[in-house]
């Protein structure tokens, strides 16, 4: 920030400083040949009286330093100090030209005979001759280098002004480099009080979601220990009893069902753990393909229709084919997981309606049962991992906990919104809106 303060501030002042050196020179330089021009004029005023009198003999006199060129009206030379003794016909100039018409003329051109830029004053004489005078341009530059030492004060002035550039950039920013952002004063800058708040309002922020985040963590740890925990204790029980001898052998068949069912509880725990932590690291690696929602819902429903029947449960897709861009397999899982968590927490003989239907840029995916329902309270925190709301019955109602998780995530990952609408004892909506192809 020093060196941006800095490096805008002496900029600024060079530019400064170049705009009052190009306009000073130009104003001095265009008043040097205003007061040239002057002088010539006086010069020539002169000249005419004594050449009015003296004729040619009085200019030869004349030790003048600026060429001096008499001429008829006709454009013939009668004199010319840098031609001594010569005499001939001047090609009519711009400025004698101008004398001749309007008894006077001024013109910066270069010399025909010296090829050097010169400033030539023409003056029309009483009897109709044009007396004319040239100096160098040259002569005028060199007027100028008499202002050669406000050159070395604009130097002096550029490097006064980087050193207090750097000065006040540095005191510019000090104040704000020595701000303790964790006791924040307003001090020298009251004009940093918003940002101070803001920093202190971000920071609560960022606190609070630290807190709440180890709390999740915290949470999600001992939740997992418990999903974990419960099949293993399960399986190591029946394993201990069988070890010993103590199961008769009528028992050997139940409990080896019971320790195949709890392994693959345990394994569908795993699995779900695993997806979920792929879609927080965002890295589904499947590619994105055309996934029409309406065939894919119909594949997952008659996949669970075995288990619907066992609870005389009704299963039904309605809409119309409707096509989004996504992992297949991503999205079938979600909705084999909306409709399993449909079946299981329904009532027996309910109903579990699967809905496709375009709406403008989207496409309304919505799984509706006639089951339990979620009461008010529980509904924000039903996506959260292994929130359950009736945790007494988790165990017989079976999964791991983690379908809707997984839905949220999955949603997440495709850029679709999850939204879901519930009344105890009346049943569950839930909704994802897909982007439309």
């Amino acid at each position: 920030m020093t060196k941006t303060i800095f490096r805008n501030t002496f900029i600024t002042g060079i530019s400064v400083l170049i705009v009052c050196a190009v306009l000073f020179f130009g104003i001095q330089y265009r008043q040097t040949v205003d007061e040239t021009y002057g002088a010539l004029e006086q010069e020539a005023v002169y000249i005419e009286q004594g050449l009015m009198t003296g004729g040619v003999s009085y200019l030869e006199k004349l030790g003048d330093g600026n060429r001096i060129t008499w001429i008829d009206s006709s454009g013939t030379v009668l004199y010319d100090s840098a031609f001594a003794n010569q005499e001939g016909t001047e090609k009519t100039s711009p400025e004698v030209s101008d004398a001749l018409e309007d008894g006077e003329g001024r013109k910066i051109r270069k010399s025909e005979s010296s090829g050097e830029s010169t400033m030539y004053y023409a003056r029309k004489c009483q009897d109709g001759t044009v007396l004319r005078l040239s100096r160098p341009l040259s002569a005028v530059q060199k007027a100028l280098v008499t202002v050669g030492p406000v050159l070395w004060v604009l130097v002096l002035v550029l490097l006064i002004s980087a050193v207090l550039s750097f000065r006040i950039a540095k005191q510019i920013v000090n104040p704000i480099n020595d701000i303790d952002l964790d006791h924040p004063e307003i001090g020298k800058y009251p004009e940093l009080t918003p940002l101070i708040r803001k920093i202190q309002e971000q920071k609560l922020t960022i606190q609070e979601e630290v807190a709440s985040r180890e709390e999740m963590r915290r949470e999600f740890s001992a939740n997992v220990s418990h999903e974990l925990k419960t099949p293993l204790t399960s399986i190591s029980g029946f394993a201990e009893l069988m070890s010993q001898g103590n199961v008769d052998p009528d028992k050997v068949q139940e409990f080896s069902k019971d320790i195949y069912k709890e392994s693959q509880r345990l394994i569908a725990l795993v699995d779900d753990i695993i997806k979920l932590s792929r879609l927080d690291e965002d890295s589904v690696e499947p590619e994105w393909e055309n996934v029409d929602l309406y065939s894919l819902s119909g594949e997952v429903l008659d996949g669970l229709r075995a288990v619907a029947d066992k609870q005389g449960i009704k299963l039904k897709l309605t809409g119309s084919p409707a096509t989004v861009s996504g992992v297949y397999a991503l999205i079938s899982e979600m909705v084999y997981n909306l409709c399993d968590n449909a079946i299981k927490y329904n009532t027996p003989g309910g109903s579990v309606i699967v809905d496709v239907s375009p709406r403008d840029n989207e496409v309304l995916l919505s799984v509706k049962d006639t089951g339990i329902g979620i009461p008010p309270e529980h509904q924000k925190r039903v996506f959260e991992r292994f929130y359950r709301v009736d945790k007494s019955h988790s165990k017989e109602i079976g999964g791991t906990g983690l379908g809707l998780s997984i839905v949220k995530h999955g949603a997440a990952h495709h850029g679709a919104k999850v939204s879901l609408e519930s009344e105890p004892g009346k049943g569950t909506k839930i909704t994802l809106a897909f982007r439309s192809k």
